[in-house]
């Protein structure tokens, strides 16, 4: 449950991180609202994305459930993937389903996803990246790269885009940035999930322009192809490069090297106790202490 009273939180990013950024921020956040990447071309989502022509649903059904009522028995349900039934139906998530037919039934993705969070009883809102699905590019040491799932596995990335490239962000989200006290940044994957959403024309700059402090949550540990070698640092470097400086850097540095950073940094442990993904509450308390 966010609390009565707290700061506007803005989360930006995609996919497992973005909700780990959301589950820590509902706990201090008196407002919440999460900018979710719309780049996913694989799987579930990308056979959705194929077949109605509609933003990838699996990023945005993560944080929807990561906002969702503890006792949400549909927030459950939502995670049930199909595996030995039709064919039609095996690999989907049937969150996914239920959103791609709430998307279509509204005829818009924003209130397509307002509905959603109103039946999962959520503690804040999901916002697209863009107002339709996008593609993400890379420039690399091997040459552009198209597709979220190809630039995946593509090492020595030296910037990403979307296409097509005015590509429009929403409006609820770039009001939501321009209110918020405090914007979170990742973690996640840097170039497929946190910069595919940075990337979209108007969220860097409202990001730049928002008056809230700007924080970015670093990964655990690099990610094998992506950020094969990178410390927290060089992921800093990335955001500076796609046109975001943020004013602090939270990271774990169990896992992964820190790098001479030019902006503060706040370090901890902050993983949970398997040390895979960050904890919650551990987030939180970090986040929390770097309010205005």
């Amino acid at each position: 449950m966010t609390q009565p009273g707290g700061p506007r939180v803005v989360a930006v990013g995609g996919g497992h991180g973005l909700a780990a950024s959301l589950r820590a921020a509902r706990l201090y956040a008196g407002e919440l609202t999460g900018i979710v990447s719309v780049a996913d071309d694989g799987g579930s989502s990308g056979r959705l994305r194929r077949q109605m022509g509609i933003v990838p649903p699996g990023d945005l059904r993560k944080c929807l459930v990561a906002l969702a009522d503890d006792h949400a028995l549909l927030a459950q349900i939502f995670e049930h993937r199909f595996e030995s039934e039709a064919d039609e139906l095996t690999g989907h998530a049937l969150g996914n389903l239920i959103l791609a037919e709430l998307m279509a039934a509204a005829g818009d993705v924003q209130q397509g996803l307002d509905e959603a969070a109103r039946l999962l009883g959520a503690h804040g809102r999901v916002v697209p990246a863009a107002s339709e699905p996008v593609v993400l590019k890379a420039s690399s040491d091997q040459g552009d790269i198209e597709g979220q799932t190809a630039v995946m596995g593509t090492t020595h990335i030296q910037q990403v885009s979307v296409i097509p490239a005015d590509a429009v962000a929403p409006p609820a989200a770039l009001v939501a940035l321009a209110e918020a006290d405090q914007i979170v940044i990742g973690p996640g994957s840097l170039f497929t999930s946190v910069l595919a959403a940075l990337a979209v024309p108007g969220i860097a700059q409202a990001i730049r322009a928002a008056s809230g402090r700007t924080l970015y949550v670093a990964n655990l540990r690099p990610q094998p192809a992506e950020t094969e070698g990178f410390d927290v640092a060089d992921h800093a470097a990335a955001l500076v490069a796609h046109g975001v400086v943020v004013d602090t850097v939270v990271a774990d540095t169990t896992a992964i090297a820190l790098g001479p950073l030019a902006v503060p940094v706040v370090e901890g442990p902050l993983a949970k106790a398997n040390g895979l993904a960050h904890d919650p509450v551990k987030l939180a308390a970090a986040l929390a202490g770097l309010v205005g």
